[in-house]
């Protein structure tokens, strides 16, 4: 199996797995493990410079495809590029009720960096986790279905503002920890 938009093999077909939205991490990770010590540049230390070269090329692709795998949001959009063409990046977000819920976690966020309320942070860090977990449920449900394209590309959207917003609050932890 080979990504259709570059014609190298596809990520999942790396790790010997089919595509899926719902993967086992910790054996992905294993996986990972394995893979890259098969193919880590130091061990083809003394081969010859095109093997040298295949080598780094080889792990530099496992390394892509491990990192996009194991992130939910960059996960959904591989799986939506490979079944139906790339997405692009910047798009016009028609999701009034999901706008409105981003300016409430970020008016939230913005309080406790004020506040410095480090036990209000954990508190907006589990409800952050239980949305990522509905939405990946809510994906995982739809991906594959043609008719659904639509409303996976949303969700998969709101994962990505998600993702980005679960950094956030991980650098205010760490800002408030110090």
């Amino acid at each position: 199996m080979s990504d259709l938009r570059t014609g190298s093999p596809c990520h999942f077909a790396l790790f010997d797995l089919q595509p899926s939205f719902l993967l086992d991490l910790d054996q992905l990770g294993t996986r990972y493990r394995e893979l890259a010590r098969q193919v880590h540049p130091d061990r083809f230390a003394d081969a010859s410079e095109r093997e040298q070269r295949l080598a780094l090329e080889r792990s530099a692709s496992l390394n892509e495809a491990y990192q996009v795998l194991k992130s939910a949001p960059q996960r959904a959009r591989y799986l939506l590029a490979l079944k139906g063409g790339e997405l692009p990046l910047e798009v016009t977000v028609h999701d009034p009720d999901f706008l409105l819920q981003q300016m409430q976690w970020r008016e939230e966020l913005e309080d406790l960096q004020e506040s410095a309320d480090i036990a209000g942070v954990s508190q907006f860090k589990r409800r952050l986790k239980q949305a990522q977990e509905a939405l990946n449920e809510s994906f995982a449900a739809c991906w594959e279905d043609a008719a659904q394209r639509e409303e996976a590309e949303r969700l998969m959207r709101r994962m990505q503002f998600l993702d980005k917003l679960s950094h956030e609050v991980r650098q205010l932890e760490e800002r408030l920890d110090d």
